[in-house]
């Protein structure tokens, strides 16, 4: 059984930090599920109840257009290696964009990485860890420079061309606000 807590331990902040991969999930009352795969260095502790994470270009943009209708957030992370360990983080979350007045603050925890889109920032209201014993071993070789360099060869305008066809709306429909927030 799992044990719950109100805020992100000592223990659980060096976890995260020792982590290359995460997990998002969101959805609205009546969307699909997300589950989006996350990596490259972008995601960031403030304190024991808030976590932000920043956002790259990529092929949809579900998590943003969830968020902005229903702000439920759970994040995940996994021990690949050493002692087993899955963590949970639950909470509220909402999407800043380039033209928000928290993106300034908030973009200089980050080195910011070609193709950043959003930061999701999350208030972290159950901390859950459980056993983990069933994730298989699995070893980090290195992260894919694939993402990072498609976004340098786009440019900013390229990228924002990207965005106008593929990033506006989610497989359900949702207004993601990409475009009217970012450029």
């Amino acid at each position: 059984m799992g044990q719950q807590y109100t805020e992100i331990s000592e223990r659980n902040i060096q976890f995260i930090n020792e982590q290359k991969i995460y997990f998002v999930g969101t959805a609205t009352e009546d969307s699909r599920v997300n589950i989006s795969p996350k990596g490259m260095d972008s995601f960031k502790v403030l304190n024991s109840n808030r976590v932000i994470w920043l956002n790259v270009t990529g092929s949809g943009n579900e998590t943003s257009a969830h968020i902005q209708k229903n702000d439920r957030m759970t994040i995940m992370f996994l021990a690949f290696d050493g002692s087993p360990n899955i963590l949970r983080l639950y909470g509220k979350a909402k999407v800043i964009h380039k033209n928000d007045s928290e993106w300034e603050k908030l973009s200089t925890h980050f080195e910011l990485l070609p193709g950043a889109r959003q930061i999701f920032d999350l208030s972290v209201d159950l901390v859950q860890n459980s056993c983990g014993q069933s994730v298989p071993f699995y070893s980090y070789n290195e992260d894919r420079e694939q993402l990072k360099d498609w976004a340098v060869k786009q440019g900013q305008d390229g990228i924002e061309k990207f965005w106008e066809k593929k990033n506006q709306k989610s497989l359900d429909g949702l207004v993601t606000n990409i475009v009217e927030k970012n450029t």
